[in-house]
């Protein structure tokens, strides 16, 4: 019953809800009165059916249902309105990432260091540096002094001489600039961060040097005058780098000891012109020609010039320095401490500067003496064995060749300070190309040449001497690196060919290709026709390179052989017997070999039985010991 009933108010329920709909279409095209009296009746009628229950149902229906429906349309608006407000979230979360990535930019250009520029001192640039600073710093050291002694000097070419100071003032700051951005090695890596350069040279003395060197002393030009330039000797502290640019020289050029030797020379003359210079000084704080010791009077014309002051005061320092004497004998106190001074200074300077010129010298002529010595020896040796005077003769014009040729240097012996990577790269640079060239080792690896490379010896031949002969065993083959050499008959005096730089010959010799009719002989005599110079390479010494290289030394017989039968020079029999014999030897080998390991099995399994048999032994004493044990205590 209750079902029916449900069932019933349902329809009602729907049929009512259908017809308010239909009024309310109908309500909405009617005009406003109507409408409104319309709506009024309606809403008196309602007010007089909601005594009955049925009517209160149908409201409370129609009421929900119009609430679904509404509440459906909201939220179709809100979904629709949803995706507005996403994609407006959307696009305000998408702002923020435009500004993050801004950032990010900004922050990577922020993060990115400058390239700052970085004098590498190993390079030209910084020595071309050196030089250009050298002059400005031998300008003062030479020029400061004349100037501040010889007051004709200063004022004779006084705008030059600003120019050229502030010029020199210039390049001092300049390279004041240029040393706080001089990299260093840390760890055999060049460093180029800036701030690290500039810390590291800030806490060096030579920075606290080339500060002093730029203070700017002509502020006192401005009371005193310009004709005072010894107000400018703090510019001096920048000695160190005409030192630096020596060193550096000496070090590039390929004639140090002339350089040395230029270098003192040049040492000498600034100690004299300084000297000099001071004593023009001290001359007119006491007044020239106030007695013998000091400069003439400037009264006489002869001596009122320049060019006569500067050349007297240079003669009567170098007289002085160099202890000759021949000078006025001094007159007061302080000339006599002058000239004492002179004395001293002279005796230790020029001591050992002459010193280091007969040192120098005698570097020179080192190679000439230890070479003169090696001839002397061997001139001893053939007298006390009464070698022929031809032979003789012989040797001492081999030696002659060789020191005329600058061939006497021990390249081993030369080589012998470097790592073996650069003495490889000089092997490289020097022998490569040239073993390139023989036909056995053209296509072969890199590494091979390499090894082999290092392993060329020089040699030099005199004019008719024989480099090998035929039917001599061939141990190595022979590059020519310059010379001619000729392939004569068993006269020695008729000639088939001449060889010439770069040819080589005895390649085949040294690879004991098997089958060869000549084997391991040479086939040829050949013959120096001057002097000449061939790179050797033995065959003990190409067998230890093929040891690490099995392949090429395969292919290497596989082009000898195939030169042998292109000249017709290789015995088929001969190979397969050669064969034949290996492997009979290679079975007698592998026979030896199994003897051998059957011996030492049988004598490891006898030494196996034996200890057996001793730990049974134990076994079976520490059993009866149990058993004793046991009936003692029963």
């Amino acid at each position: 019953m209750m079902d029916i009933e449900d069932q019933t108010s349902l329809v009602g329920t729907g049929l009512v809800s259908r017809l308010f709909a239909m009024l309310k279409f109908w309500g909405s095209s009617v005009g406003p009165a109507e409408s409104s009296v319309r709506w009024h009746g309606t809403e008196d009628n309602t007010r007089s059916r909601r005594s009955d229950g049925q009517w209160l149902l149908a409201e409370q229906n129609m009421n929900n249902c119009n609430n679904n429906d509404g509440k459906k349309d909201e939220k179709k608006e809100e979904k629709k309105e949803e995706p507005k407000k996403d994609e407006k979230k959307e696009e305000k979360k998408e702002e923020p990432k435009k500004d993050e990535k801004k950032d990010d930019k900004k922050d990577d250009k922020k993060e990115e260091p400058k390239e700052v520029w970085i004098m590498d001192p190993a390079t030209d640039m910084y020595y071309y540096w050196l030089c250009t600073i050298s002059i400005p710093v031998f300008y003062n050291l030479m020029l400061l002094v004349a100037r501040s002694c010889f007051n004709q000097l200063q004022l004779l070419n006084l705008t030059v001489w600003l120019v050229l100071d502030y010029t020199s003032d210039a390049l001092y700051l300049a390279d004041t600039f240029v040393r706080a951005r001089t990299g260093f090695l840390e760890q055999g890596l060049l460093v180029r961060d800036a701030k690290v350069l500039k810390e590291k040279y800030m806490k060096t003395r030579q920075f606290k040097l080339d500060i002093l060197s730029v203070i700017p002393t002509d502020i006192v030009f401005l009371y005193i005058g310009v004709d005072n330039p010894e107000w400018r000797f703090n510019r001096l502290f920048k000695l160190t780098r005409l030192f630096e640019f020596f060193d550096r020289t000496e070090t590039r050029t390929n004639f140090p000891n002339i350089f040395r030797i230029a270098n003192l020379v040049l040492y000498i003359i600034i100690i004299i012109h300084w000297n000099g210079c001071l004593f023009f000084a001290i001359s007119r704080m006491i007044g020239f020609g106030s007695d013998t010791w000091v400069y003439p009077s400037t009264k006489n014309p002869d001596f009122a010039r320049l060019s006569r002051q500067y050349i007297y005061c240079f003669y009567w320092s170098t007289l002085t320095l160099t202890t000759i004497g021949e000078t006025p004998p001094p007159v007061q106190d302080s000339e006599y401490f002058f000239v004492v001074a002179d004395f001293l200074t002279g005796v230790l300077i020029f001591a050992t500067i002459v010193g280091n010129v007969g040192a120098m010298i005698s570097n020179m002529n080192a190679g000439r003496v230890e070479f003169q010595a090696k001839i002397d020896s061997i001139k001893q040796y053939m007298q006390f064995r009464k070698v022929s005077k031809e032979l003789e003769t012989r040797v001492v014009k081999w030696f002659d060749y060789l020191w005329t040729e600058e061939k006497t240097c021990d390249e081993k012996l030369v080589l012998k300070n470097l790592p073996d990577k650069l003495k490889a790269e000089i092997a490289i640079n020097v022998h490569l190309e040239t073993l390139a060239k023989v036909r056995i080792f053209q296509d072969c690896e890199a590494g091979l040449l390499i090894e082999l490379v290092l392993k060329l010896q020089p040699q030099v031949f005199s004019p008719g001497d024989y480099i090998c002969k035929k039917g001599d065993i061939g141990r190595e083959m022979y590059i020519i690196k310059e010379g001619k050499l000729a392939v004569v008959a068993d006269d020695g005096v008729t000639q088939f060919v001449v060889l010439s730089d770069g040819a080589y010959f005895g390649e085949i010799s040294i690879l004991g290709i098997k089958g060869s009719k000549a084997g391991n002989r040479r086939t040829a005599n050949i013959r120096s026709v001057g002097y000449s110079d061939l790179f050797a390479l033995s065959k003990d010494d190409l067998m230890e390179a093929l040891v690490e290289y099995p392949d090429a030394k395969y292919a290497l017989e596989e082009k000898g052989r195939a030169i042998l039968m292109k000249d017709n020079l290789i015995d088929e029999s001969l190979v397969s017997a050669t064969d034949a014999k290996d492997l009979e030897d290679k079975v007698n080998q592998i026979e030896s070999s199994f003897e051998i390991m059957s011996a030492k099995l049988r004598k490891m399994t006898s030494q196996y039985e034996a200890s057996q048999r001793k730990l049974k032994q134990r076994l079976t004493n520490m059993s009866n010991q149990v058993r004793t044990l046991r009936t003692d205590n029963d």
